[in-house]
């Protein structure tokens, strides 16, 4: 298997795969990078380390499947395959429509902040999960590694990991406890489908 990383943010998680790719732990090869925007901070992570670049932007007037028609085509160009590549949504801010979905049926991943099934869903995304995740007075949070499907939070959980609620813990306190569970657990979760431990 082979993955590209799909990022509209600061790259965090996808340093961290980056840096497992260069110690040896993580050994599935990575085609490339597709971001939105020529200024994200993810640019500079991926090409440091020699990652080919694709950046699609929206255009005026794109409909959905037209930008991720676009898409796949960046997809397509950076060797990517429908069968061999996993589709690594690191920070992608962005839901598919079920045509894109299918195109590359059951090989897209995701991560999300929470321990699903609680906590996801449309609008669960970002500082909006740790401050409901507080609210609720849950004593544990984590994170979900799942394969996407057509509903939102809703597909097959690959790889699930926990952590502590502090009594005094803030969003911030929250939401770096479990960046750290994603840094860590993201590369992982892809070399477990290198190795066949976890199956998409």
């Amino acid at each position: 298997m082979n993955f590209v990383a799909l990022s509209s943010s600061r790259g965090t998680t996808l340093q961290a795969v980056l840096d497992a790719m260069a110690k040896g732990s993580l050994k599935m090869q990575c085609l490339g990078l597709i971001t939105d925007d020529p200024s994200r901070a993810c640019i500079n992570k991926a090409e440091s380390a020699g990652i080919p670049v694709q950046i699609v932007q929206k255009k005026a007037g794109d409909t959905k499947v037209g930008y991720e028609n676009r898409l796949s085509e960046a997809l397509y160009t950076l060797g990517a395959t429908n069968d061999e590549t996993v589709i690594a949504a690191l920070g992608w801010m962005f839901i598919f429509s079920p045509w894109f979905i299918d195109e590359w049926s059951g090989h897209i991943i995701n991560v999300h902040p929470a321990l699903l099934p609680k906590f996801g869903g449309v609008g669960m995304y970002g500082n909006r999960v740790h401050e409901t995740v507080l609210a609720s007075g849950e004593t544990e949070s984590g994170i979900s590694i799942h394969v996407m499907d057509h509903g939102v939070d809703t597909g097959k959980i690959l790889v699930q990991q926990s952590c502590s609620v502090m009594p005094d813990d803030t969003v911030e306190s929250l939401k770096e406890r479990v960046q750290e569970l994603e840094k860590e657990w993201y590369p992982r979760a892809l070399q477990m489908i290198e190795d066949g431990t976890v199956t998409l």
